[in-house]
C-alpha cells in the first residue's frame, strides 16, 4: 500500500495560501479559498495512481505531477518515491517564477 508524506512546511504553505487567495480577491468567499486547497491534497492523494514525469532538477524531488486547478493555474506536486513511500517535498504554479527551474519541458 503507499503511503503519502507531505512535508511539515507545505502544510503552513498551504494554509497560508488560503489567506492570500481570499486578501487578493483570486476568490469571493474564505471557504471557496479553503475548497481550492482541499481539492489540491484531494488530488495529491492520487499521485500513486499517476504517470509522474521527471523535473529538470532533483533538488526538491525526482518527480511531478500535474494538477490543474483552472483555465489559468497548473500546480506542480514535486517529490520523491521510494519503497511505495511518496515524499512531496515542494508545490509550485506556473505562476511562479522559479517553476521553470524544476519542471521538465519548460523553458
Amino acid at each position: 500500500m503507499e503511503k503519502i508524506i507531505i512535508e511539515t512546511r507545505l502544510y503552513d504553505e498551504l494554509d497560508e495560501l488560503i489567506q492570500k487567495l481570499y486578501d487578493k480577491e483570486y476568490v469571493g468567499f474564505l471557504e471557496s479559498a479553503e475548497e481550492y486547497i482541499h481539492k489540491m491534497y484531494d488530488f495529491i492523494n492520487t499521485i500513486p495512481n499517476l504517470k509522474a514525469k521527471l523535473t529538470k532538477r532533483n533538488k526538491f524531488g525526482k518527480y511531478y505531477c500535474t494538477y490543474k486547478a483552472n483555465i489559468n493555474t497548473s500546480w506542480y506536486i514535486i517529490f520523491d518515491v521510494e519503497d511505495d513511500v511518496y515524499l512531496i517535498s515542494f508545490i509550485t504554479n506556473n505562476h511562479s517564477p522559479n517553476y521553470p527551474a524544476y519542471i521538465g519541458g519548460m523553458k
